[in-house]
């Protein structure tokens, strides 16, 4: 039998900060290295093309993971809603918002460059994908789809709580749904 009550996890504002400070950093890498690609260069990087697009790709990646992380901090909505429909994601920049218990076939773990992440497998991938009207999103998602198998993929990073506690609440929750 499952309960109605609703359980919300706060966005943790001190996780996000330290991301956004760790984006920053890297966003002034980037500058750095397009600047003085001469002084970068070393017997592994000697190419000063190489150095700039590094440097550019970084400013361009970071740089948007410091925008959306910024814009988040403001954001007043709990990270992630667990009710008796599914689950409201609204803990990233890809978030896809209600996640239908009926939907999900299973949630599994991934590791993607020492980040872990709950990959949920739905049943209607695309439907998912398509109901996201913002293109960067969208594209976030399909990427997520491609590479990993589903479009849904959710970390504790912004959370306030640990990966390993997110993942037996969710687990639980879903078997209690499915039964």
């Amino acid at each position: 039998m499952t309960q109605n009550r609703q359980i919300e996890i706060p966005l943790s504002k001190k996780k996000m900060t330290l991301i956004l400070l760790g984006s920053i950093v890297f966003v002034g890498l980037g500058i750095w290295f397009i600047s003085n690609p001469s002084k970068i260069s070393n017997p592994i990087f000697s190419n000063s093309t190489l150095i700039s697009i590094v440097g550019f790709v970084s400013i361009l990646f970071f740089g948007l993971i410091a925008v959306l992380i910024f814009r988040k901090l403001s954001d007043k909505n709990a990270g992630l809603i667990i009710n008796h429909q599914g689950i409201i994601d609204n803990s990233s920049g890809v978030s896809a918002g209600l996640v239908l218990w009926t939907d999900i076939k299973e949630i599994r773990t991934i590791q993607v460059a020492n980040q872990k992440f709950l990959m949920f497998v739905v049943k209607n991938p695309q439907e998912y994908i398509n109901k996201i009207t913002n293109p960067i999103k969208r594209k976030g998602m399909e990427m997520n789809y491609k590479n990993y198998g589903s479009p849904i993929n959710i970390s504790a990073n912004s959370l306030q709580t640990n990966f390993d506690e997110l993942y037996n609440l969710l687990t639980k929750k879903l078997k209690e749904h499915k039964f």
